[in-house]
């Protein structure tokens, strides 16, 4: 197994770790709207759309959660808001006691770069660089020396299985492949959570298992937040979330 680079999960600027047992995410009566500028249709009705309505839970440091429900429901815009990519109109969003939603623009980038790793539908690599170059990206961010980097994606690689596709460009690698590359490098600067949008979206049935499992298996002692519409990655995770028209309908484990 690929060493971890810590064996006690990182402090965030309150104090607070990610060590196991702990609370990792938590969301407090979130509410989100986009477009929520007051403007309306010529009908009178309103342009915003709620993405999220009054959302509470929590997540336990360790636990594999699965966020599932229709499009629309509202399961990217949890991970979104778990990363910090978004502020909820409303509502306090944590993340190992820290709020997200306090912070500054500047304070979510340092903690989504300290604490969360991303796996997208869509892949997202830079299809002019390598597999081990779109690997070490996020390193070259975290002040990463240029042989600490490389030798960091190549370990990475290793571990996902990908050893031999090193200096390949996305283009001449497989769905599955580009997928497994988006995971290590979401695993690139030892994240505590892992978010991770319909991670088998665009995958077959079986290439979509399998790397389901070495998400879930890769992701050792981190928390991870899956969303998906597929009912059938419920099986490697240890709790889901149900969503539907951005309210929790049922939390079960």
């Amino acid at each position: 197994m690929f060493p971890r680079t810590h064996t006690n999960r990182r402090s965030t600027e309150d104090g607070s770790t990610g060590e196991d047992g702990s609370t990792a995410v938590r969301f407090d009566d979130v509410t989100h709207e986009y477009g929520s500028s007051g403007r309306r249709f010529r009908s009178g009705r309103d342009r915003s759309v709620t993405a999220l309505r009054d959302v509470s839970f929590t997540v336990r440091t360790g636990e594999v959660v699965g966020l599932t429900g229709p499009s629309g429901s509202g399961k990217s815009t949890v991970l979104h808001a778990v990363a910090g990519l978004l502020v909820p109109t409303s509502g306090t969003v944590e993340l190992f006691g820290t709020p997200l939603t306090a912070l500054s623009n500047r304070g979510r980038l340092k903690a989504r770069r300290r604490h969360v790793g991303i796996v997208f539908q869509r892949f997202h690599l830079l299809p002019s660089l390598s597999a081990r170059a779109n690997v070490a990206l996020p390193l070259v961010q975290a002040g990463y020396t240029k042989r600490s980097r490389r030798k960091r994606a190549t370990e990475l690689l290793e571990r996902v299985g990908l050893e031999d596709r090193a200096t390949h460009l996305p283009g001449e690698l497989s769905g599955g492949e580009q997928q497994r590359v988006a995971i290590a490098r979401a695993l690139a600067t030892d994240p505590d959570v892992i978010v991770a949008d319909e991670p088998t979206g665009e995958l077959d049935t079986a290439t979509g298992a399998d790397v389901l499992e070495l998400l879930t298996d890769v992701a050792d002692d981190r928390t991870v937040l899956i969303a998906t519409h597929d009912v059938s990655v419920l099986s490697v995770t240890d709790r889901a979330i149900s969503l539907r028209d951005g309210s929790v309908i049922a939390d079960e484990r």
